[in-house]
């Protein structure tokens, strides 16, 4: 959601378009393969994307080369809901992880107090961390702070069209 808000707010975005829209993320996934590389220090590819927008899941961002200053959009979620969402995801594509959904719970909980931890120590990282709950039920409050953060000129409106409760299909409660 939040690679597509920036899209529309006019930010260019790198993505190889190799994986695209499906059932499970029907607004596209916006992935970029050699992101994939940056744990074997394979960084090239960040000196041409300056002023671009790159989706980086979380446990990679500790391999960004401490050369740039980065700016990190952190999307959080229900941990319920993320459990959820894969599950469907595996059993669509008729696959399994192996591992319970409370191992899955406690390990990424404690990646993410480790990935927080890690990002508040990082004097070239600059951090705005996103509720997906709450960006669904009021963009609003989200669009404008984003905006102020990435510092760039961008269209909250078309920002702002983006978040869809009809795209809300995992939920775990009602957002806060």
């Amino acid at each position: 959601m939040m690679m597509k808000m920036l899209a529309e707010g006019g930010i260019p975005i790198v993505t190889d378009e190799i994986r695209n829209a499906d059932e499970d993320n029907p607004n596209g996934y916006y992935e970029f393969e050699p992101v994939k590389q940056l744990v074997n220090r394979q960084s090239n590819w960040l000196a041409n994307e300056s002023g671009k927008a790159v989706k980086i899941i979380s446990n990679i961002l500790e391999y960004l080369p401490p050369a740039y200053h980065y700016k990190v959009i952190f999307m959080q979620r229900e941990i319920n809901e993320i459990l959820a969402s894969q599950q469907k995801m595996l059993t669509r594509r008729n696959e399994e992880t192996g591992i319970s959904d409370e191992a899955m719970r406690q390990q990424f909980e404690q990646h993410l107090t480790a990935i927080k931890y890690w990002l508040g120590r990082q004097p070239n990282i600059d951090v705005l961390y996103v509720d997906y709950n709450r960006m669904v039920a009021n963009a609003d409050e989200y669009c404008e702070r984003i905006a102020e953060f990435i510092d760039v000129p961008v269209d909250v409106g078309k920002m702002r069209a983006v978040p869809s409760e009809r795209l809300y299909r995992n939920r775990s409660q009602q957002p806060k």
